[in-house]
């Protein structure tokens, strides 16, 4: 907290923070000239949602999840943030940022953060920014690089049985446009928790359905006993679901009733936000309000986002006369096959919303 014995001064910067590193790098030390890091407040409003901050809760309360939560026990992790909408009016904003910059810079990579950040050793801000901070500077790209991002860009489809247009077709936004609406990639990070586990990102409008979730699914048990016997078993696995609605699922296998041995998934279903009159209070509201308490924990700290930008300026200078082949998806759909691919020929499986 900042002392506030002789009142305070904070600016508050809505993201993007920037285009690039270059130009958040220009614009941090422009507010720098005028307000110290403690005074300025880069608002994501994804940390603001309940689910988010419950997902630390999840981890670090509950002794059932924080010892399998590593490589000895977890296959792989996939984050999805999809959306049925367009640009709507934002054409002109879009079109100079795209679904990188608008969505996978900040929101996703904060997702990403939040699940795979080692325990803070105090609930203070400081403590838990500098684990996330972590995160990002063990962050890479497997070693084919690029071939492991794909990006695509939404032509026109059926969304709620009513045909829309591509995004080319949009207000305000290039005819000829090569900005991507979607992208999904596969990122590893270097560290004894986590080497060997990749996360699988993916975001992007007109898509087949709205939401956003974490699906952290575990290893497959040795073919013995139960998993020899029955083939087909699915493996365990554990759902953050962070919008719209919000809530946690545990996927495992269990018996059906009867005299035959038919072992079936089942579910455990926590929803935070089903009863009638629990209303979680609006991400921005909660935001606002730590501004003026002066408690920036839910805040972009600047070595956090420059980590950010240097890991997505790799990508879109990667991108840099590259032809691309767009519209390459339909609207109403989960996106270009590529993202399918991507996840596919490791083995695995997109879990859809």
């Amino acid at each position: 907290m900042s002392d506030q014995s002789n009142g305070f001064k904070r600016v508050v910067i809505e993201k993007p923070f920037g285009r690039d590193l270059a130009t958040a790098r220009k614009l941090n030390s422009a507010l720098e000239k005028g307000f110290s890091e403690e005074q300025i407040y880069r608002i994501d409003h994804y940390l603001g949602k309940e689910m988010l901050q419950n997902i630390m809760v999840i981890r670090f309360a509950n002794t059932m999840f924080e010892p399998l939560w590593s490589n000895k026990y977890i296959d792989h992790v996939q984050i999805t943030s999809s959306e049925t909408i367009g640009v709507e009016n934002r054409g002109g904003y879009y079109d100079q940022a795209g679904a990188i910059r608008d969505m996978m810079q900040n929101h996703m990579l904060q997702l990403l953060m939040l699940t795979a950040m080692e325990a803070p050793h105090s609930l203070d801000t400081d403590s838990i920014r500098d684990e996330k901070v972590k995160v990002l500077r063990a962050l890479s790209l497997p070693s084919d690089g690029l071939k492991s991002v794909v990006r695509g860009q939404y032509g026109q489809g059926i969304i709620d049985k009513t045909l829309v247009s591509g995004y080319r077709s949009e207000p305000r936004v290039r005819p000829n446009s090569n900005t991507e609406t979607f992208v999904a990639m596969k990122v590893l990070i270097e560290n004894r928790r986590w080497s060997g586990v990749p996360f699988y990102l993916r975001t992007g409008k007109r898509l087949e359905k709205r939401g956003t979730q974490i699906v952290i699914q575990f290893l497959d048990l040795p073919s013995i006993a139960y998993y020899n016997q029955y083939s087909g078993l699915d493996p365990n696995r554990l759902v953050i679901e962070i919008q719209p609605r919000e809530g946690v699922r545990l996927k495992f296998n269990g018996k059906k009733p009867g005299s035959k041995d038919i072992i079936l998934p089942v579910e455990m279903d926590f929803c935070q936000n089903c009863d009638i009159g629990s209303v979680s209070p609006d991400a921005y509201e909660r935001l606002l309000f730590d501004v003026m308490e002066g408690d920036s924990t839910l805040f972009t700290r600047w070595d956090e986002l420059e980590y950010a930008w240097r890991i997505i300026d790799k990508i879109t200078r990667g991108w840099e006369g590259q032809p691309t082949a767009f519209p390459n998806y339909e609207a109403g759909t989960w996106g270009p096959w590529e993202s399918d691919l991507l996840i596919n020929k490791d083995g695995r499986k997109w879990i859809n919303l």
